[in-house]
């Protein structure tokens, strides 16, 4: 028996991603009680139900029950603005998958939307909450690399042979900016801030692939995208650090991540944003090798769900989220912003902003001295 009231959770969309979420969210998170799942395809929503001992149901009925706080929102980024929307007016605080929307005016109105209903609105990536982030921000809040001057986050990825006809990745709200370049966008800004200016470039500099895996049902059809596979740009951050982006979909696979963070007194590269865990290494002034940083902090495999947890934790606490709509907001802004520079030659100034929230606790790692990594979240 629980000394806590768990906060009752439903899902919203119920595909390949809502695996991960449930198991997480049923068998990691003690603050949450997940009950019901549905979507529009009811057999899809049934499926999942029976594999993990929840109930299946319809999105309508799903809204309408009044025992259920939480919605998690895992539908196709398309969907986002309507199924969040619908979710906050039948008075549902709400945690969605990445991208909010891809709308900048859409994610402003969730956001004053929640506001004026008295909920929560929160917005994944989550993996800054995780371990390989955790710990490169105490390195830079403590001092490690001196005064941040520069930031550098590049991706590569191979959208032939990803990627397939018809999924999301091919639709607007889906390209290598919004889809993958997020995550680390989202990592450096939970470290360093809001961005004043962005100037930048994005183009589907290849329209048409075919796909290129042979695993692939699709393997040999051709498709086409509506969305940027190049995005490169450079910003100034409001507390005047500077910082790059260069992500590529017209690549090769494997991926080869960069997350990078100069300072005056070192250089710190930061593991792969899209992974909770990971190497964190730090090279000093001097230093011809880089040393890798021991972690101290919970969540270093595969959390999704941590940042519904987290919010579900700061609810009862009655304190702010981490993973917050002003953040995901701002994120939005700064992607629509290197694209509305492609088009006008024009540098972009940013106007939304958000508070940095303080970091995790450390030390809070399963089976060292009885303290669980759940406990970071509670405080």
């Amino acid at each position: 028996m629980t000394s806590f009231q768990q906060v009752k959770t439903a899902v919203i969309g119920c595909g390949k991603i809502s695996g991960i979420y449930l198991e997480n969210m049923i068998n990691k998170f003690e603050i949450l009680d997940v009950v019901a799942c549905g979507e529009i395809d009811a057999a899809r929503a049934q499926a999942r139900a029976q594999e993990f001992g929840i109930k299946g149901v319809s999105v309508d009925e799903l809204l309408k029950d009044p025992e259920i706080e939480l919605v998690v929102n895992l539908t196709p980024a398309a969907a986002h603005y309507t199924v969040i929307k619908q979710s906050l007016e039948a008075g549902k605080n709400v945690y969605t998958e990445k991208i909010v929307t891809p709308y900048l005016n859409e994610a402003l109105e969730l956001q004053q939307l929640a506001q004026k209903q008295n909920l929560r609105l929160g917005c994944a990536p989550d993996t800054f909450l995780g371990a390989a982030i955790q710990t490169a921000r105490k390195v830079v809040d403590r001092g490690g690399i001196g005064k941040v001057v520069s930031t550098h986050a590049a991706v590569n990825r191979d959208m032939g042979f990803l990627y397939a006809p018809g999924t999301f990745q091919t639709k607007v709200g889906g390209g290598i900016g919004f889809d993958v370049g997020i995550y680390y966008i989202t990592a450096l800004l939970s470290i360093l801030g809001p961005i004043e200016k962005i100037s930048g470039f994005a183009d589907h500099t290849d329209p048409q692939y075919t796909v290129g895996n042979p695993a692939s049902p699709y393997f040999g059809q051709t498709f086409s995208v509506e969305n940027e596979n190049v995005m490169v740009a450079s910003m100034k951050y409001k507390n005047g650090v500077y910082g790059t982006m260069n992500f590529n979909a017209n690549s090769i696979w494997p991926q080869v991540p960069m997350l990078t963070i100069y300072g005056t007194e070192g250089i710190l590269q930061l593991a792969d944003p899209d992974r909770f865990g990971g190497k964190v290494l730090l090279q000093k002034k001097g230093m011809s090798e880089s040393i890798e940083v021991p972690n101290s902090f919970g969540y270093g495999e595969n959390s999704r769900g941590l940042g519904v947890a987290e919010m579900a934790w700061a609810m009862r606490k009655g304190r702010p989220h981490r993973a917050s709509i002003e953040m995901a907001s701002h994120a939005v802004e700064i992607l629509n912003g290197v694209v509305k520079s492609a088009e006008t030659g024009v540098v972009q100034t940013m106007e939304t902003e958000f508070e940095v929230l303080p970091a995790l606790p450390e030390g809070y790692i399963d089976n060292y001295f009885g303290k669980s990594q759940e406990g970071a979240l509670i405080l």
